[in-house]
């Protein structure tokens, strides 16, 4: 059902671009980077995150980690990481799917600075087997997302 609302979502506001699938799981950065055949900081992973009684999705380079220090000056809240089960309910995409596309209700969506150092990024589409190739910029035009600077870039 969450690759179809991300099909859905893609056909209905740029339908130039298509879910790609592939043969192999790519639920986590690394199995991503492979299965796309980029490194893996090209991997946009979306971070489903609690803070206080707020729900934020943060869409981030495959490599950076999050700065919990800058995340809690940025939404005034130490942030939490939501649990498997809730990440389904709330997103209506299973873990290793997440993304900002074709979410089950609207929720606030931030792209970190760090997806700027690419011309294109790879975030999942809904599935541990989807993804979609996008700009950053396109990515947060799509979605509204805010940009913002919450997280330590590794490459």
């Amino acid at each position: 059902m969450s690759l179809e609302s991300v099909r859905a979502f893609f056909a209905e506001k740029a339908p130039e671009i298509s879910v790609i699938e592939s043969p192999i799981s790519s639920a986590t950065v690394v199995l991503a980077a492979e299965a796309y055949g980029v490194e893996p900081a090209r991997i946009a992973k979306t971070l489903s995150l609690r803070v206080g009684d707020r729900v934020v999705l943060i869409v981030t380079s495959g490599t950076s980690r999050m700065d919990n220090k800058k995340v809690k000056a940025q939404f005034g809240g130490k942030p939490k990481m939501l649990g498997l089960e809730e990440v389904a309910e709330i997103t209506g995409h299973e873990v290793g799917g997440v993304c900002p596309f074709g979410l089950k209700a609207p929720l606030p969506i931030y792209c970190d600075v760090s997806l700027r150092l690419f011309d294109v990024v790879l975030p999942a589409a809904g599935s541990t087997h989807s993804a979609v190739r996008i700009t950053p910029d396109r990515l947060a035009e799509l979605t509204s997302a805010e940009w913002i600077d919450v997280c330590e870039h590794r490459p």
